[in-house]
């Protein structure tokens, strides 16, 4: 008779025999045995292979869990895995023709409706230079000193208004307004070119007061030149500078203006982009002409951040020119109250503590 720790153990499966183990032994236990001596012989395994091979054990997923280093789930911006902070924003340009008493409103008005933040003013015939408040607008101009002719403006709204960090009252045809932006400052210009009946010295005295306002930009700042150039660039393209919707023929204006741009590395944004409607930016009195003498200009090494540029009519103000708009993405930086270092006054340190400190040296 078998004791009972000399029964034989059977697994019922092979070639139709009982496969028989020691009655010492678990026959578990020994295939385990068996499969820690095959793992031994076999290379490791790197972590990527275990998990692809489903070797990792299930069971103790969770308890092992600690020991995977986790990836971190960075989220993905525009498709490209790139944060992006920058912002739209509407930068217009605009002859009004005079901004006599109560027109202001009107412009302000204007600005709300169309979501503009900076707003650039041609023939705003003030007298004088300055800047003041009104309400929520800020407002940056430049005019003679007895007439009322001529003048620019720049208008910017309260979401753009920290972020001024200074402005050029040039002369009664140019203005700038510099703004902190992040990775480079922005500035935009506000021009009033003269008209082809002006004097060709007068004409030339106007580029040379623009390239000297150029002269003190930074070379890395996203610059806009915006007004009214009394100009025709024409429809035909000029790489580099203009685009395919040019409208009319050019003039001897448009080729100067087309020459400031190449001298300056410069694009006509409003040639770019292809008007549904129109693209003409000025209407003759009898509304027999249309022609397009408004543009807005761009460094073409910030020209893909320019979105769209089109026309807006006035809704109560309707000047024979029409308000020029482009949308851009920027990032504007809050200007914070600068600290300066506070600074000791040497004369004011008593006589026995500067003997007391000499002693010691």
């Amino acid at each position: 008779m078998v004791e009972k720790s000399d029964r034989m153990w059977s697994t019922g499966e092979g070639n139709g025999k009982p496969l028989q183990y020691s009655c010492l032994e678990n026959p578990l236990n020994s295939m385990k045995r068996q499969k820690d001596r095959t793992l031994k012989d076999e290379p490791p395994r790197s972590v990527g292979a275990q998990y692809a091979t489903g070797d990792q054990r299930t069971n103790n997923s969770r308890k092992n869990e600690w020991m995977v280093p986790k990836q971190k789930q960075h989220p993905v911006v525009n498709g490209i895995g790139n944060r992006s902070s920058k912002e739209q924003y509407c930068i217009g340009t605009w002859n009004v023709r005079s901004m006599n008493q109560g027109k202001l409103e009107v412009v302000k008005q204007d600005m709300a409706r169309v979501s503009i933040d900076i707003l650039g003013i041609s023939e705003l015939r003030w007298t004088g230079m300055g800047e003041f408040n009104s309400d929520d607008h800020y407002i940056y101009y430049c005019g003679q000193k007895s007439l009322r002719r001529n003048g620019v403006a720049i208008m910017v709204n309260k979401r753009v208004q920290n972020a001024v960090l200074g402005c050029n009252l040039k002369n009664d045809r140019m203005i700038s307004v510099c703004f902190q932006g992040k990775p480079f400052n922005i500035t935009v210009i506000q021009v009033y070119a003269p008209t082809r009946n002006t004097e060709e010295a007068e004409f030339e005295q106007f580029y040379e007061d623009l390239q000297d306002l150029l002269e003190l930009i930074h070379k890395k700042d996203v610059l806009f030149i915006i007004g009214d150039w009394n100009a025709k660039v024409g429809s035909q393209e000029t790489p580099g500078v203009t685009g395919k919707f040019g409208l009319g023929v050019q003039n001897e204006a448009g080729q100067r203006l087309i020459e400031f741009c190449q001298e300056n590395t410069l694009v006509i944004a409003n040639t770019l982009f292809q008007q549904h409607k129109r693209d003409s930016t000025w209407t003759s009195p009898d509304g027999q002409n249309r022609d397009q003498i408004d543009y807005i200009l761009c460094s073409q090494r910030w020209r893909s951040s320019i979105q769209s540029v089109k026309t807006r009519l006035a809704a109560d103000y309707g000047p024979d020119h029409e308000l020029l708009i482009t949308k851009v993405r920027l990032k504007l930086k809050k200007v914070g109250e600068t600290t300066r270092p506070f600074r000791y006054d040497l004369n004011q340190i008593p006589y026995d503590y500067a003997v007391e400190v000499r002693s010691r040296f």
